[in-house]
């Protein structure tokens, strides 16, 4: 008993969660309306702790090697924990809204809900605990995306989000049994002896890589993307794009690695063919979009296309550049849509492109924020974008993926067209409107949003010169 209570204390970043969760919930349920001042501050000043205390990485197996946790795993979980907190940090004015302030405690519940899930899949060491943490990151976040029903077309997002889970998790679900059936176990550390390559068991892997397919919005499972991205709250479309894509690239990589490694021939082949054509399908349909929620899904399904060469690397290396790639991506990417919220809640609601025409005249430092972070996501010296993106390169160049590496580089250069369509609405185009001036009037952004744009502007910039990320990265990779 005391050694299985000892088993669980040990969960700190789990634990510590949980505890952030329940404060949230009991403060929704008697706290009533006297919340309403102190309930975000201290959420994220727990948040804040609950990363402090979470910094340490150490290593443990725990419930009979069901849950691993590696300082590896312990990094991925703090840059997690972090972007979640930049979140928070963005979305206090739109949860200070009259229509929006009750539903603070579902927000931080549902939201924590899916961090832990997130949690678990990627300390997962069996096949059933990663599925759980699979579904606990899922549910939740198909009711952050309709958690705004009554505006933005909300529920229909909520709606095609559950449908596109119910049946990628069906296909994973259908994968696992497979994989089941054929070894006769489903724990990480027994399967790669017992996998190796049969029919059934490369029907089995073609299920998973689709359900995770479709979590990380990669083509061709990515037609939900767009519509969900446009109709979820900006706050959790930032998470949706950041987080959660960032927790499954990571369990995807240490899955595929250290689970099949005698199908490597075969899982690099059709991760090759995921990065490609996401990379590609996703930049050339970016450039069509007028509405900045729906252009940065179609750039999160470019990046996703890019993270892929980390896994598709399958080595220390990749998974290094893999886990650095996600800490940038959710700096610059964090920074864009606390832009995007903002400009939402000053203009009557809009988030189409030309209501940044001429945001440079009234909004100057807003504007040099979102064109760092878009000039990061674009991969452009001396932002942390250019090193996450060489690293990810030469990681999947050092396998002797030419082709891959040379079309991923083709297409950064459209990346940038698009990106540079922004930049250009804002400080060359002139305003629409009937009276010449830009839609945005001058004006002072929430704190939390000042603070969030800060942080992200100062991992954009400083990120790629502090080597010590990387090298750390890539010394606790090598230990996996």
């Amino acid at each position: 008993m005391n050694s299985n209570l000892s088993a669980i204390l040990s969960l700190h970043a789990e634990l510590s969660l949980v505890l952030i969760l329940l404060v949230a919930l009991l403060a929704d349920l008697f706290m009533g309306r006297h919340r309403q001042r102190w309930f975000h501050p201290v959420i994220c000043v727990l948040m804040a702790l609950q990363i402090g205390l979470n910094l340490t990485p150490d290593t443990r197996a725990l419930f009979g090697g069901m849950y691993v946790n590696t300082p590896f795993t312990s990094i991925v979980k703090s840059i997690l924990s972090a972007g979640t907190l930049l979140i928070f940090l963005q979305s206090g004015e739109w949860l200070g809204r009259k229509d929006t302030h009750y539903k603070q405690g579902e927000f931080y519940v549902l939201t924590l809900s899916t961090l832990l899930g997130m949690f678990f899949m990627v300390s997962a060491g069996h096949f059933l605990i990663f599925y759980i943490g699979l579904e606990m990151a899922s549910i939740p976040m198909a009711c952050l995306v309709a958690l705004d029903k009554y505006r933005h077309h909300s529920a229909e997002a909520g709606a095609k989000f559950i449908l596109s889970t119910m049946f990628s998790s069906a296909l994973l679900l259908y994968g696992l049994s497979f994989i089941y059936g054929t070894s006769g176990t489903l724990y990480f550390a027994d399967l790669p002896a017992m996998l190796q390559g049969g029919a059934l068991q490369q029907f089995a892997l073609v299920l998973f890589l689709a359900g995770m397919g479709f979590k990380m919005s990669l083509v061709p499972f990515h037609l939900w993307t767009a519509d969900v991205y446009e109709g979820a709250p900006t706050g959790v479309t930032a998470y949706l794009s950041v987080i959660s894509k960032g927790a499954a690239a990571v369990a995807l990589a240490i899955v595929l690695r250290f689970v099949f490694p005698l199908m490597k021939e075969d899982w690099t082949l059709a991760v090759a063919l995921l990065s490609v054509a996401s990379i590609t399908v996703a930049n050339l349909m970016a450039i069509l979009q007028g509405d900045m929620k729906r252009f940065m899904a179609f750039s999160s399904i470019s990046q996703a296309g890019y993270i892929l060469l980390g896994v598709l690397a399958g080595t220390a290396q990749g998974m290094a550049s893999l886990v650095f790639y996600v800490a940038v991506y959710v700096a610059a990417n964090v920074a864009v849509f606390a832009v995007i919220g903002t400009v939402e809640q000053h203009a009557g609601g809009r988030t189409d492109r030309d209501a940044y025409r001429g945001l440079y005249r009234t909004n100057p430092r807003l504007t040099l924020v979102l064109t760092l972070a878009l000039f990061s996501l674009g991969g452009i010296p001396p932002f942390a974008g250019f090193f996450s993106k060489f690293f990810i390169f030469a990681a999947a160049f050092a396998q002797g993926w030419y082709l891959v590496v040379f079309l991923a580089l083709v297409n950064t250069i459209v990346s940038l067209f698009y990106y540079l369509l922004v930049v250009k609405a804002m400080y060359i185009s002139e305003p629409l409107t009937a009276d010449g001036l830009p839609v945005v009037a001058p004006l002072r952004s929430h704190p939390g949003v000042r603070l969030t744009l800060a942080l992200c502007t100062a991992g954009v910039c400083l990120l790629g010169v502090m080597s010590f990320v990387y090298e750390g990265l890539m010394h606790w990779a090598q230990m996996l």
